[in-house]
């Protein structure tokens, strides 16, 4: 099966996966596949009890709802994706935008780290990530990035945590520094100029961790 077959069928499951969980589904889900990942572009998907939510100013419950329900979501999707396209998926990132009801699920694929792509003004995307990691917790380890799609820019960092954020984590506040840093990142990343660098329009930006592993994943999408 072509690749273009495989992201046509995992978009299909994902849909209806994401109706069988939260008893809605998305307008449409979008799958790129490459070396280092698989992402799925989740488009105007949320239920009248979260638009409650978010018109009471309840982020956090949001948020938090959603959590639960990707925890049991993302296991059956790892399952498929090993299963039936023969990928094995070692991490999976997500995020939503809020705004406009999208959302991201990045999943790196096993082995996809040997993998690099160079293009032109990588090394700036690096310098510009990285220092918005300083600002906001440290300079990273390494930070490695690839284009999945021409509308879609993926961004791997690790080693960013502070001792301050283990310690956060370890007392269980998890879910409150992921939405605080998340606020805080997204204000930075918004400020940098690398849609300008490849002569885009930025259409959104999502930002997920894997505390447990030190590691982060940010999307960039592209209207053009």
């Amino acid at each position: 099966m072509s690749t273009i077959d495989l992201a046509g069928q995992l978009s299909s499951y994902t849909g209806r996966l994401l109706r069988e969980r939260f008893g809605r589904g998305p307008e449409s889900v979008y799958a790129s596949i490459a070396k280092q990942c698989i992402a799925l572009h989740i488009r105007n998907f949320m239920g009248p009890v979260e638009r409650f939510l978010l018109s009471k100013e309840e982020e956090q419950a949001f948020r938090y709802t959603r959590e639960l329900l990707m925890k049991s979501l993302l296991p059956e999707l790892s399952s498929y994706i090993k299963s039936e396209m023969k990928i094995e998926i070692t991490e999976i990132f997500y995020d939503w935008g809020i705004h406009n009801a999208s959302g991201m699920i990045v999943a790196l694929i096993k082995g996809g780290e040997a993998f690099t792509d160079d293009y032109e003004g990588q090394d700036e995307v690096h310098n510009q990530i990285n220092e918005v990691s300083r600002k906001v917790q440290r300079f990273p380890d390494r930070t490695t990035s690839w284009w999945i799609n021409p509308r879609t820019l993926i961004v791997k960092r690790e080693g960013i945590l502070i001792p301050l954020e283990k310690e956060l984590i370890d007392l269980g506040y998890e879910n409150t520094l992921k939405t605080t840093k998340r606020k805080m990142e997204k204000r930075y990343l918004e400020t940098t100029t690398i849609a300008q660098l490849f002569g885009k329009e930025l259409a959104d930006i999502y930002v997920d961790w894997d505390f447990n592993k030190d590691n982060s994943v940010i999307a960039f999408t592209f209207n053009s």
